[in-house]
């Protein structure tokens, strides 16, 4: 598999820190984002790799194996494991001892990876041999990022994805949550030594292209009526994201009263038929430059209270 620098695609070096890390993904995420590059397949490319090194090195600990073992990274606690066993029985039944070392920059030097590989895992094997031969490994797992309108997510869609010239078709259940991160079995890299494929993790970002405030399946709105309304009662027309409804205001409400528009919120995550509810809460306005007439009315309605 194609080594990537996790560093080098962020434009930054091994010492960089947390918060550099941050925002040199921002920055570039913008600059290479697909709605930016429209039918760009190198900045999209681009984008996927600076998600996949973001993913990694914003993790303390993936960060810290990432440093180590470089595109190996994830096979790190199977390799400490098996050169514990190792220095305890020695190779080929003798006390020898072999030690193997880093690249300088940030994974195996590839040579010597391979002899460290097959000393450890195949050809010469433990004191006694190895019955159950080779050790197999699973494949590296791959991170991707996909990035969603909050309107996008009102049903299940299926899309096509590209990482690096390998096309994943998926279905998106509707009501993906942000920051959610789902797991596509068998997506990853290849197994070593026969092992299983890696996975694919896809972290969502949802964007609110609407009015409405999410929290989980139920959607929130402040909605303005007029003091005369409030008072009197009236009809309004509300804006939801399955189009415009018209609710009748009860005489005397109050500022702050909260109503249920219930099955108007946004459907519930891997639930069939299950929606989440729309809470308007009212916000009362005042009315402004009230005319000589209406500053009359009022102080007769004052002397009457």
């Amino acid at each position: 598999m194609e080594y990537i620098d996790y560093y080098k695609e962020l434009g930054l070096s091994k010492n960089a820190t947390e918060t550099d890390i941050k925002k040199a993904y921002r920055k570039l995420a913008r600059k290479y984002h697909p709605d930016l590059n429209p039918n760009n397949a190198d900045a999209q490319l681009k984008f996927q790799r600076i998600n996949e090194a973001h993913a990694v090195l914003s993790d303390p600990e993936k960060r810290k194996k990432y440093d180590k073992y470089g595109k190996d990274w994830e096979h790190a606690d199977a390799f400490e494991k098996a050169q514990r066993q190792q220095t305890r029985q020695g190779f080929g039944g003798g006390s020898q001892r072999r030690t193997y070392t880093t690249g300088g920059s940030g994974g195996f030097d590839e040579s010597q990876f391979s002899d460290f590989f097959e000393n450890m895992f195949g050809g010469g094997g433990f004191a006694g041999g190895n019955p159950r031969g080779q050790t197999r490994f699973k494949g590296q797992d791959f991170n991707a990022t996909l990035q969603l309108q909050l309107t996008d997510i009102l049903s299940d869609q299926k899309q096509t994805l590209d990482l690096g010239g390998k096309k994943i078709r998926l279905t998106i259940p509707a009501g993906v949550e942000d920051g959610q991160t789902i797991k596509i079995k068998g997506h990853g890299g290849e197994g070593v030594n026969g092992g299983p494929k890696g996975d694919l993790f896809i972290t969502f970002q949802i964007f609110n292209n609407t009015p409405f405030k999410r929290v989980g399946p139920d959607l929130y709105k402040t909605e303005s009526i007029d003091l005369y309304t409030a008072l009197l009662g009236g009809e309004i027309t509300v804006e939801t994201l399955n189009g415009k409804v018209k609710l009748n205001v009860k005489p005397e409400t109050q500022n702050d009263t909260k109503i249920k528009l219930k099955g108007k919120g946004l459907p519930k995550y891997k639930e069939k038929d299950a929606v989440g509810n729309l809470y308007i809460t009212y916000k009362i306005t005042m009315p402004m430059n009230l005319s000589d007439k209406e500053k009359e009315l009022l102080a007769q309605l004052s002397k009457l209270r």
